[in-house]
């Protein structure tokens, strides 16, 4: 990966517009803790969508990174894994230049979809493209990697076998398209607790399941391959401090999903339909809890797309 000279050209008056989808574990197994104190996992990730959006443009004033949110709820500061992300990339090209980075936020938080580190690939994506860096995919996931587990992952979306801390990732092939049914109760869940419960109530760890060990092997994977090797490790856990996600995963097979699972560590849970009419007959049954978010999306089939705005002026 080269380094930019600050003064090298740079452009003007122009903006890029990078979509970042949420994402859902298909499969996530939590095996050994590493010396690092992170454990690994082996998981099948889908990206869908349902999506923050980023706007980011290079300005002329002085360095310096100004990023806004329309959401109270989530700080626009140097904690922001968008700020930490961008911060990242011009300290890898050599830059000091201004930034000006608007986020839209859709995706909860709190959830279990991923939409801190989407946000943040997406930044490292759309900087490429905008300041015209040429990276390659695994020059941004070297950017990437130390921001979030989940980082590495969208860089190779739509579709991946993650498995370490997150940092060996393997594009798959999977399927048709699926439409799904995202339910998100009022609660959150921290996922340093999850994993806190998780270690505190098991005495070993499962080896992965002979389904997981034959797909590991492969670069395609079938709907209904997912349908019968789907689970997730913090079900357990999480269920049992959190009746109402078990109750919600019920709901939805009874409804018609193929496979119903938490999302990550929650408090998301999804169910997988065929099509998007079942989707959104099921969505209308779940509709009258007004405690729950409820998203109907298809699976996305793209990697993250980067948009140019030449502006005027």
């Amino acid at each position: 990966m080269t380094k930019r000279e600050s003064g090298s050209s740079l452009p003007e008056h122009t903006s890029v517009t990078v979509h970042a989808p949420a994402k859902v574990n298909l499969i996530l197994r939590i095996l050994d803790r590493r010396p690092d104190g992170y454990h690994n996992l082996w998981s099948v990730m889908q990206t869908v969508a349902l999506e923050d959006e980023l706007r980011l443009c290079a300005v002329s004033r002085p360095g310096g990174i100004r990023l806004s949110c329309d959401t109270e709820a989530l700080s626009a500061d140097r904690s922001n894994l968008v700020y930490k992300a961008a911060s990242a990339v011009l300290e890898q090209a050599g830059l000091s230049i201004g930034l000006d980075i608007e986020l839209r936020k859709r995706i909860p938080m709190g959830a279990g979809l991923g939409g801190g580190s989407s946000d943040a690939a997406a930044t490292i994506v759309g900087l490429n493209r905008l300041l015209k860096l040429e990276w390659s995919t695994a020059a941004m996931k070297a950017v990437g990697e130390p921001l979030g587990s989940d980082v590495p992952f969208f860089l190779f979306a739509p579709a991946a076998m993650v498995s370490g801390r997150g940092e060996t990732v393997t594009p798959v092939t999977i399927g048709d398209s699926r439409w799904l049914v995202l339910v998100k109760p009022t609660f959150g869940i921290e996922t340093k607790w999850a994993y806190q419960e998780l270690a505190s109530s098991r005495s070993a760890v499962r080896p992965l399941a002979p389904a997981h060990v034959q797909m590991n092997q492969r670069r395609r994977i079938s709907w209904s391959e997912l349908t019968a090797a789907a689970e997730n490790d913090f079900e357990g856990p999480v269920f049992a401090r959190h009746g109402t996600l078990h109750k919600i995963k019920h709901t939805l097979r009874e409804l018609g999903a193929e496979f119903a699972l938490l999302a990550g560590s929650g408090a998301t849970v999804f169910g997988v339909f065929g099509d998007e009419s079942e989707a959104r007959r099921a969505r209308a049954q779940m509709a009258q809890d007004e405690q729950l978010q409820i998203f109907v999306v298809p699976t996305c089939s793209q990697p993250l797309i980067v948009a140019e705005h030449p502006e005027l002026g």
